[in-house]
C-alpha cells in the first residue's frame, strides 16, 4: 500500500486480497487485483495526487457491484426450454425440431 494510506484503504486491501486468494488466484495476482482495486477508490475519493480519466469515470467496483461477472441474469430473457414449454402449451406443431429463435417466432415474441 502506498505511504499515507488510510486504515480503511489498508482493510480494504487485505479484504481484496484475501477474497481473490479464497477463489483460488495465486498470492501474486491477489495482491495486484487488491491495489489496483484500492488506487482506484483512492483516485475516485480525491485521496491520491494524480489519477487517469479511465480511474475517475463512470461507475466504480463497488457501484458496478459484478454487474461485469457475465452469467446473463435474468435479463436475457426465457431459456430455451421455457419457450418450448410455452409452446407445448399452446399446441405448436413441430416445436421439437425448433432452434430458440424459431419457437420465439412461433410464440410470437
Amino acid at each position: 500500500m502506498p505511504r499515507g494510506s488510510s486504515p480503511k484503504r489498508e482493510r480494504q486491501y487485505e479484504h481484496i486480497k484475501e477474497s481473490g486468494e479464497k477463489r483460488g488466484m495465486s498470492e501474486e495476482r491477489a495482491k495486484e487485483m487488491a491495489s489496483r482495486t484500492v488506487n482506484k477508490e483512492r483516485a475516485r475519493s480525491g485521496e491520491s495526487k494524480t489519477a487517469s480519466r479511465s480511474s475517475t469515470q463512470g461507475k466504480s467496483a463497488s457501484q458496478r457491484g459484478g454487474e461485469k461477472s457475465g452469467g446473463g441474469g435474468s435479463s436475457s430473457g426465457p431459456t430455451k426450454d421455457d419457450l418450448y414449454r410455452e409452446a407445448k402449451k399452446r399446441g405448436i406443431d413441430g416445436r421439437s425440431t425448433m432452434t430458440k429463435q424459431q419457437l420465439k417466432n412461433a410464440l410470437g415474441r
